[in-house]
């Protein structure tokens, strides 16, 4: 994909500002000096896979040999990667990303819980986090996951067409209840509200639940969003058909664009069971499908809105500048970008700079049971080519421009001092 780090505006349109998503004096403006330094450490760590792999499996046996070492993680990744414990500890991080007119996702990030009582107190959570948006306009979304109100095994079952037992359906019924508990709580409070996507194997399913929520509470405004893994062969199909059917229903389609989040379980997954590879082959074919989808976006824009979570910067400036040649406001509440609180913060610091709309996914949850989403954050850094290197390289570039502006300064004084 070609290198795009600075956009112009065509030359027929008025251009505002310049987005350069290497500009580090905005995308780290809202950091300390102090704040910056931890930044950074936490970067260099994470840009040694080596270290990422000793790190991760020591913090596991020693939370469960019941260590102290909570302090030393909520001080350091859990700090950098999440709001707080509570929605109430998310307070200070809403405070600072809304100063920087970023918005927040607020994400409860527990997991692992597939009981009943566990599936009742997940929606009340998101009920709560559905009224703090309602309240306050720096909280623009909510979200949750289908699998954080039913078990894999229930929605797999479904998927496949296998016949369910009558405690099959009864436990089905309850994850439908709980869906439109929460998509009806969001329409009444006219709050957005996003499905994250899952696994191919429950997706077909969570697709269906989700369609059926946005031809209920779609009609008026745009409340339900569904989200797209670009990673997938079958999704810009999908999003063409789910586009067509709203339009013969009547009602507008959220899409959130994403590139995916399971390959490696969607791969083995495929190898062990000898079905085709859902995946596409390579990633220059999923930015491929990821950008095609944007376009088809564009072209139907008319009943779309559209969130693009994404830290690819190619991506965001492509979406920027078929926004220019479109005439389409920067503010547009049709058009948002979105990444993860702790990544890309050249992304979504320029982007909100030059006037777009921007939020963070800002997850939430006891230490404990948010360390599973931590582990993945960290994997990811090392995992996916140049992301760690790329966001310390940028922490590199500030950490040495604060330097040198500390030395300017100081030459200043000096030479004030001499004249006086």
């Amino acid at each position: 994909m070609p290198k795009m780090d600075i956009l112009k505006a065509p030359s027929h349109q008025q251009q505002e500002k310049t987005i350069s998503f290497d500009d580090t004096s905005v995308a780290f403006a809202n950091q300390s000096n102090w704040q910056l330094k931890k930044t950074f450490f936490i970067f260099a760590a994470m840009n040694r896979n080596w270290l990422v792999k000793i790190g991760t499996f020591f913090i596991k046996l020693f939370l469960m040999l019941k260590f102290p070492i909570k302090g030393a993680i909520k001080n350091t990744i859990f700090e950098h990667f999440c709001g707080g414990e509570t929605i109430e500890g998310c307070n200070e991080t809403i405070k600072q990303l809304d100063a920087a007119h970023i918005g927040t996702i607020l994400d409860y990030s527990v997991e692992g819980e597939e009981s009943e009582e566990s599936f009742n107190h997940t929606v009340e959570e998101i009920l709560l986090t559905i009224k703090k948006a309602a309240e306050s306009p720096a909280v623009p979304f909510s979200v949750f996951k289908v699998t954080g109100i039913a078990t894999l095994e229930l929605l797999e079952k479904v998927q496949s067409g296998r016949e369910l037992t009558a405690e099959d359906q009864a436990a089905y019924a309850r994850v439908k209840q709980r869906m439109n508990t929460l998509c009806k709580a969001a329409h009444d409070l006219h709050v957005r509200i996003f499905v994250d996507a899952e696994e191919t194997w429950i997706q077909d399913t969570i697709d269906t639940l989700t369609y059926e929520m946005m031809d209920l509470y779609n009609h008026q405004e745009c409340i339900v969003w569904n989200t797209y893994q670009m990673y997938r062969t079958e999704s810009y199909s999908n999003l063409v058909k789910a586009t067509e059917t709203a339009r013969k229903k009547g009602y507008e389609l959220g899409i959130k664009l994403v590139r995916g989040a399971y390959m490696e379980r969607e791969r083995q997954r495929a190898h062990e069971m000898e079905y085709s590879d859902p995946i596409h082959a390579t990633k220059e074919d999923t930015d491929q499908a990821y950008n095609k989808a944007l376009q088809y976006f564009l072209d139907n824009h008319d009943i779309l809105s559209i969130c693009l979570g994404t830290h690819n910067e190619y991506s965001c400036l492509l979406m920027v500048q078929k926004m220019k040649e479109m005439g389409i406001a920067a503010d547009d509440q049709h058009f948002w970008f979105a990444q993860l609180l702790g990544m890309s913060d050249n992304i979504s610091f320029n982007l909100s700079h030059a006037g777009y709309n921007v939020a963070k996914y800002v997850p939430y949850g006891p230490i404990e049971a948010v360390m599973p989403y931590l582990f993945r954050r960290a994997a990811e850094n090392t995992s996916v080519a140049g992301q760690a290197s790329r966001e310390f390289t940028l922490l590199k570039k500030e950490v040495r421009r604060r330097k040198r502006a500390v030395r300017q300064d100081l030459c200043k004084s000096k030479k004030a001092a001499q004249k006086a």
